[in-house]
């Protein structure tokens, strides 16, 4: 039976402090900058709205990184940090000099609260003053800096959650009085016309990272690029799950394609594209391609159709030479020819790191094709190459062109062809005599660090299960 450790003394003050509100709001004035900290935490967590509303006020720190405490306390608590700012933005209250000038509430890993309550502990306070990352004012403003409000939007839901709503509402009717930064977007499922309200409220220069996961038809699509383009600070994109409506033309397709691609002109910021289960690229990729204005840093095109003259396209484009990352899982390669994807291996060979080709349905008399220039790619480090259904010999010509890429920390391949029966079953034992001999002929030309081979589902894990050089059995 484990004894729980008893209060610090600091926090017996802290919570008796708390009980008397007369004595709280005197002695704010005076309290130092260094327990402010645990006793925010502690009135938030007890729900002493009065207090919590005085201590916003007279909040020592630039930054109010409220987003760690939202899950301890309510709404309720929520709202009284709300009021506490209302007076110093609307009633000019000040009870010392006045330095907060953010409201943080967006998902970060550096826990201000930990590293306080930690410092409390041991004594430390200008250690934790000094380590503290700087607050990083919104690029929009142009060095005008009001008071900020970040956050992250996820809109996931058919409703906003309570907080979402308690937040844009106060917003809302404090415009002109403070500004709110969105850096990072994702919607996963919400009407439009809700999201087209949000994003209204929000300066779309401030967003750099869009995720849009939803099952979107074109004619919906057409009514979001206009604020795809005004985000013009934007890095990173993910689209998922673009389809094409049966109802849309030939004709009306062209048009709204043209009208989403054309925004790509207007962001100028733009480092790294994700696009998944696309339907419109096919026979349209030179359309997007011919619009990027930046040097793309990660390409994934996932599990979409394209056609050979967008491969051709893919690789004369002038924004994919300098390509830390290529993404190409679930494009079907097989009827295809490899020349493309070549001639873009070796325009990015000296700055690739990433590069997946997983289940791209590529056969042995296409392998050779990107092998040379497979070979020159030195600074890679992880090649996926699995699912897809090349024989032995072929396997071990791969293993042999990777030989003087001494960057490789990760490899993964299909298990060799030869390994299956007629109906497409794993013969385990024959697996098994077939990655010996891998392994004795990898290390007969150097020593990898990792690699990994991929079934197909095997009978007693129903999965796909992945084998180490050296493992008797999966090790996923």
């Amino acid at each position: 039976m484990s004894i729980r450790a008893p209060p610090r003394l600091l926090e017996l003050a802290g919570r008796s402090l708390l009980r008397n509100q007369a004595l709280a709001i005197s002695a704010l004035e005076e309290l130092p900058m260094e327990l402010f900290p645990r006793l925010f935490m502690e009135a938030f967590s007890r729900r002493h709205c009065e207090a919590l509303k005085l201590m916003v006020q007279a909040w020592p720190f630039r930054r109010l990184p409220l987003r760690p405490l939202i899950k301890m306390g309510c709404l309720e608590t929520f709202q009284a940090v709300l009021g506490g700012l209302d007076a110093l933005l609307t009633q000019g209250v000040r009870l010392r000099q006045w330095k907060l000038q953010v409201l943080d509430l967006q998902d970060i890993s550096e826990n201000f609260w930990m590293v306080w309550s930690d410092s409390m502990a041991h004594g430390c306070f200008p250690n934790a003053m000094r380590n503290r990352k700087p607050v990083q004012d919104c690029p929009s403003m142009r060095g005008q800096q009001p008071f900020t409000v970040f956050i992250d939007l996820w809109l996931q839901t058919r409703t906003l959650d309570e907080y979402l709503t308690c937040l844009l509402l106060w917003v809302k009717q404090r415009e002109g009085l403070l500004h709110l930064c969105c850096k990072k977007l994702r919607i996963l499922g919400m009407p439009f016309h809700n999201i087209r309200n949000i994003l209204k409220m929000v300066n779309l220069d401030c967003i750099q990272e869009v995720e849009v996961n939803c099952t979107w038809i074109l004619p919906i699509l057409t009514q979001f690029t206009p604020y795809l383009g005004r985000m013009r600070n934007l890095r990173k994109l993910i689209l998922c799950h673009m389809d094409v409506s049966r109802y849309v033309s030939a004709e009306q397709k062209k048009q709204i394609v043209a009208q989403f691609t054309s925004q790509f002109l207007k962001l100028r910021c733009l480092q790294k594209l994700h696009m998944n289960s696309v339907s419109f690229l096919e026979g349209h990729l030179d359309q997007l391609l011919s619009c990027l204005r930046t040097s793309l840093k990660i390409l994934a095109i996932t599990n979409c159709a394209l056609l050979e003259s967008d491969l051709r396209h893919l690789s004369q484009c002038p924004s994919v030479s300098q390509l830390k990352t290529l993404d190409l899982r679930g494009i079907r390669l097989a009827n295809v020819s490899l020349v493309p994807l070549q001639v873009l291996l070796e325009k990015v060979a000296g700055t690739l790191e990433y590069l997946d080709l997983d289940n791209c349905g590529i056969v042995d008399s296409q392998v050779s094709t990107i092998l040379p220039a497979l070979s020159r790619c030195f600074e890679l480090t992880t090649f996926n190459f699995r699912r897809n259904p090349v024989s032995m010999a072929t396997l071990e010509n791969l293993l042999c062109h990777t030989i003087r890429l001494n960057n490789l920390c990760l490899e993964l391949y299909p298990a060799p062809r030869e390994s299956y029966d007629a109906d497409g079953t794993l013969c385990r034992s024959r697996f098994d005599q077939l990655r010996a001999e891998l392994m004795g002929r990898v290390r007969d030309m150097r020593h990898p660090k990792r690699i990994l081979f991929c079934t197909d589902c095997y009978p007693d894990c129903g999965d796909r299960s992945f084998y180490d050089l050296e493992a008797d059995q999966c090790c996923c």
